[in-house]
């Protein structure tokens, strides 16, 4: 390259959002983010059939990619209200950390909030923000939400 020639990059930051209280809070942190650092923000939203049993679907009669758009659009409005101009949304099948994974290659920076829909409420990390912290191509961002139900007066060094 010579010193005429010039490169445009442009700065990407992947956030996930599956609508639970932490995936907002980690979308509305990636925006500010991104207005300081002038990066373009990627909403994620990854979806899955469920598990069969007996071979069966769970309920043949939900469209599961519909489910989960509505999800996006819904967590998305709640976030940002009607500030969601220039935010490249992505819906997409497959496990939440593969689709993550696969959605921060080539980012600079992917944001996920420290608990998600389901499992086990008490855990500080969710089994997806612990699995993109360990191997995620670029810095991770973990945003956790403030406890509600006096979860963090159980934490160490915490007295009542």
């Amino acid at each position: 390259m010579t010193a005429t020639e010039t490169t445009e990059q442009h700065s990407r930051i992947v956030v996930g959002l599956d609508g639970s209280p932490a995936s907002l809070c980690a979308l509305e942190w990636a925006v500010g983010q991104a207005s300081l650092t002038g990066a373009a923000v990627e909403a994620v939203t990854a979806w899955q059939y469920p598990a069969a049993y007996g071979g069966y679907p769970v309920d043949a009669g939900t469209d599961w990619r519909a489910n989960a758009h509505d999800i996006q659009d819904t967590a998305v409005k709640e976030a940002l209200g009607d500030d969601a101009t220039g935010l490249v949304r992505l819906v997409a099948e497959g496990h939440p950390v593969r689709v993550l994974l696969d959605a921060a290659a080539g980012a600079d920076l992917l944001v996920v909030g420290s608990r998600g829909r389901g499992g086990f409420t008490g855990m500080l990390l969710g089994s997806v923000s612990e699995h993109v912290v360990a191997h995620a191509p670029c810095a991770v961002v973990v945003i956790r939400t403030p406890a509600t139900d006096g979860a963090s007066s159980d934490l160490p060094g915490k007295h009542s």
